[in-house]
């Protein structure tokens, strides 16, 4: 960077695309179907690891257990998950998509396959790559769970 050029304004403009992002999917709600944002993330979760642990989910997505059973909880009650305890251990409460909670999950994923496309359309892989990068380290100064 050049002498005396002031740096980019890292915070404000991470601040600016977070709210335009929101923005960019609140005005899309037939494609979300009444579900949040955090309700999408457990759906996509578990389309990659199915009937995934309550356990495996919080340390995954880095929340307390607690906050991942009421989302399911309350994704139970819109018929987007079901729950069962684990054959080998009763103390274990596992999660399985529902075939709405496939359906959703894939009605999301082609609406955030067109978010992702705008972001990153006119970009170099390498770019992407070092965008991805600033991005980890950005999540990374969180205290885990936070």
């Amino acid at each position: 960077m050049k002498q005396g050029k002031a740096p980019p304004r890292f915070v404000w403009l991470l601040s600016r695309a977070q709210r335009a992002v929101h923005r960019w999917i609140e005005t899309r709600p037939q494609a979300w179907d009444g579900i949040s944002p955090a309700q999408v993330g457990l759906l996509f979760f578990l389309r990659s690891r199915p009937a995934a642990s309550i356990g495996d989910i919080a340390a995954a997505t880095e929340v307390a257990p607690a906050a991942v059973t009421n989302l399911s909880k309350r994704m139970q009650a819109l018929g987007l998950v079901e729950r069962a305890g684990d054959e080998h251990d009763a103390r274990v409460t596992r999660l399985r998509l529902t075939d709405a909670g496939a359906q959703a999950g894939a009605q999301a994923q082609q609406v955030l396959a067109q978010l992702n496309g705008q972001l990153t359309d006119g970009f170099t892989e390498a770019e992407l790559a070092v965008v991805a990068r600033w991005l980890e380290r950005a999540a990374s100064l969180a205290p885990a769970g936070e």
